[in-house]
């Protein structure tokens, strides 16, 4: 028997013109995936690599980077992260935030490159 009582943690995506998209997603799914399967404009699943990784790049919200980390300096991540357009200190590949009920409400904004 399913418990209906667990909620599923939400991502939240916003678009740089505000519009919201609040997706409720199973534990260990990935942010990309999550954007990818509920049809979030501006996140595309099509990583072919360095020149055309960053597909996924958004900008975690300040409120919640201490707990999605950072992109380690000099990391995969983090070089991928050259390719993106508007790229700050906030940058992250969705790809690589795996969502998990301590994530629960995590806010993700869309570059306004990406459109």
């Amino acid at each position: 028997m399913i418990d209906k009582s667990k909620k599923m943690p939400t991502v939240i995506f916003i678009e740089p013109d505000g519009a919201e998209y609040p997706i409720a997603v199973k534990n260990g799914t990935t942010a990309r995936d999550a954007a990818v399967n509920n049809g979030v404009p501006g996140i595309d699943g099509d990583c072919g690599g360095e020149c055309a990784c960053a597909t996924c790049h958004v900008h975690v919200d300040a409120a919640w980077i201490a707990r999605t980390g950072m992109a380690e300096p000099g990391g995969m991540e983090a070089n991928l992260l050259q390719f993106a357009e508007g790229s700050t200190e906030n940058s992250r590949l969705a790809c690589q935030i795996t969502m998990t009920d301590d994530l629960d409400g995590l806010t993700l904004r869309i570059p306004d490159g990406q459109h």
